[in-house]
C-alpha cells in the first residue's frame, strides 16, 4: 500500500501496462510517477508536446479504463485552440484593438508557431499527446480535467514579475520563437521533455531570471497540484491519470506532497494579477506632462522656439512610428496615419498609435476567407506574419507602437536638450 504523498516512479515498457508497485526500476520510456494524494492514486505523465513517442504513451495509458477522469496540462484558452484551431482567426480584430488584447494575440500566435515549427520537423500535431485524452475522454464519457492557468494570466504575471529592463527579454524570447530558422533535429524534440512550449521559447534566460522563472514554470507547478487537488476534493476520485510537460513533473509531485494550503486559496492567489507600482500608472502621464512643459518654456521664451520643439516632436515621433508600420508593410495609407497619430497619441496615454494604424491598415486591407484559413500555417514561418493580411494588422500594431514609442524617448530628449543648449 502507498502512503499518501509516497512517489514511485518508473517508466513504462511497450504496451505502458502498470507494472508492479514494489518495482520501481525504469527501462527508458516516457517518464511516469505513481503517487496517492488521500485516497485517489494519480498516474503523473511526463511528456514532450511534440513528440511521437509522448503522443503513444498518452493514448495507451488513457486507454486503460481504471482512471475514472483524466488531466492534462491545458488551460481553456490553450483547450479551445486545440479542438477548435480556427478560433483564434475568427476574432474580431477591431475589437481586439480597441480593448487593448493585441499584444496578448501577438504572444499567442508566436508561442503557437514555436511549438509548430518543432512539430512539422517532427512530423507531429502539436499537442497530440494532449489532444489524445481530449478525444479519449470525449470517446469515453470520462471527465476531462484541465489543469493549467489561463496562458494569458502566465503572461502579464511574467511581464510583471521582472524589472522594466528584463522585460525586453520576454519580448525578445516571443520574437525569437517566432523569426528563428534553425532546423529542429530530433534530438532537440527529445530535449524539450525538459520543458514545455512556454519553457522552451524562454529557454535561454528562464532559469537564470528567478523572477521570470518562477511564474514561467513554478507557479504552474504549484497551480497544477492545486487543482488536481481541489477536483479529488470535490468529486472524490480514487484513480486519474495527468498528463503534463516532463519538466513540471518534478514540481507537480513536490506540490502534491507538501502543499497545505487549502487549493482554492491557492488557485486565487495564483490567478491574481500583481498590481502595478504606482509610479509605472503615473509614468505616461508624467511623460505628457513634461513634454507639454518643454513646449510651454519654448513658447515662453519665444513663438520661433515653441514651434520649432513641436516640429521637433511631430517629426521625430512620427516618423519612427511611420517607420515602424514601413517595416510592417502597411498599407501607404495606413503610413501616413501613423505619422499623424504618433505625435497625438503619444501626448494621450489612453490611446496608443497602433490601435489607430491597425484599424486603419484593418480598413485598408480587410482579411480573406484565405488569410483565416492559412492563419495557423502562415504564423509559423518568418515570412508568414508579412503575408497573412491578420498577421500583418498584429505587425503593424506592434511596430507602430514600438516607433512611436522610440520617438517619445528621442524626442523628449531632443526637446530637454535644445532648452539647455
Amino acid at each position: 500500500m502507498v502512503e499518501s504523498g509516497a512517489v514511485v516512479e518508473w517508466a513504462r515498457p511497450g504496451a505502458y501496462t502498470s507494472p508492479p508497485m514494489d518495482d520501481p526500476s525504469p527501462p527508458a520510456a516516457e517518464p511516469v510517477r505513481e503517487l496517492v494524494w488521500r485516497d485517489c492514486r494519480i498516474t503523473l505523465l511526463g511528456t514532450a508536446h511534440v513528440s511521437a513517442a509522448s503522443t503513444e504513451a498518452a493514448r495507451a495509458l488513457a486507454a486503460e479504463p481504471e482512471y475514472q477522469a483524466l488531466a492534462v496540462e491545458l488551460c481553456a484558452s490553450r483547450h479551445q485552440a486545440l479542438t477548435d484551431p480556427d478560433a483564434l482567426g475568427r476574432l474580431d480584430l477591431l475589437q481586439v484593438l480597441r480593448r487593448g488584447q493585441a499584444p496578448m494575440v501577438i504572444a499567442t500566435l508566436a508561442l503557437g508557431a514555436f511549438q509548430q515549427r518543432v512539430a512539422e520537423r517532427a512530423g507531429i500535431e502539436p499537442g497530440a499527446e494532449l489532444r489524445a485524452l481530449v478525444d479519449a475522454a470525449e470517446a469515453s464519457g470520462r471527465p476531462l480535467l484541465l489543469l493549467d492557468r489561463e496562458i494569458g494570466i502566465t503572461l502579464r504575471r511574467s511581464y510583471r514579475a521582472v524589472p522594466f529592463w528584463q522585460r525586453l527579454n520576454l519580448i525578445g524570447g516571443l520574437l525569437g520563437s517566432v523569426l528563428s530558422r534553425a532546423e529542429v533535429d530530433p534530438a532537440e524534440i527529445e530535449r524539450l521533455k525538459q520543458g514545455d512550449v512556454l519553457d522552451s521559447a524562454f529557454s535561454e534566460f528562464a532559469a537564470e531570471v528567478g523572477d521570470l522563472y518562477r511564474p514561467l514554470i513554478d507557479e504552474r507547478d504549484r497551480y497544477m497540484a492545486a487543482r488536481l487537488r481541489a477536483e479529488i476534493e470535490a468529486h472524490g476520485y480514487r484513480r486519474l491519470l495527468a498528463v503534463v510537460g516532463a519538466g513540471h513533473l518534478a514540481g507537480v509531485t513536490r506540490y502534491l506532497a507538501e502543499e497545505t494550503e487549502p487549493p482554492q486559496a491557492v488557485l486565487a492567489a495564483l490567478d491574481d494579477l500583481p498590481p502595478r507600482a504606482r509610479w509605472w500608472r503615473h509614468w505616461p502621464w508624467l511623460i505628457t506632462a513634461l513634454v507639454l512643459l518643454g513646449f510651454a518654456i519654448g513658447f515662453y521664451r519665444s513663438p520661433a522656439l515653441g514651434w520649432s520643439l513641436v516640429a521637433d516632436w511631430v517629426l521625430i515621433n512620427g516618423s519612427l512610428s511611420a517607420l515602424g508600420a514601413l517595416l510592417a508593410a502597411a498599407h501607404p495609407y495606413t503610413i501616413i496615419a501613423a505619422f499623424v497619430a504618433a505625435p497625438l497619441t503619444s501626448l494621450n496615454p489612453t490611446v496608443g498609435a497602433g490601435m489607430v494604424t491597425g484599424a486603419v491598415e484593418l480598413l485598408m486591407r480587410r482579411p480573406t476567407v484565405a488569410d483565416f484559413g492559412s492563419l495557423r500555417h502562415m504564423a509559423a514561418h518568418p515570412g508568414g506574419w508579412w503575408r497573412n493580411r491578420i498577421t500583418r494588422v498584429l505587425l503593424v500594431f506592434l511596430f507602430s507602437t514600438l516607433g512611436s514609442a522610440v520617438g517619445t524617448w528621442v524626442a523628449g530628449f531632443r526637446i530637454a536638450g535644445r532648452l539647455a543648449g
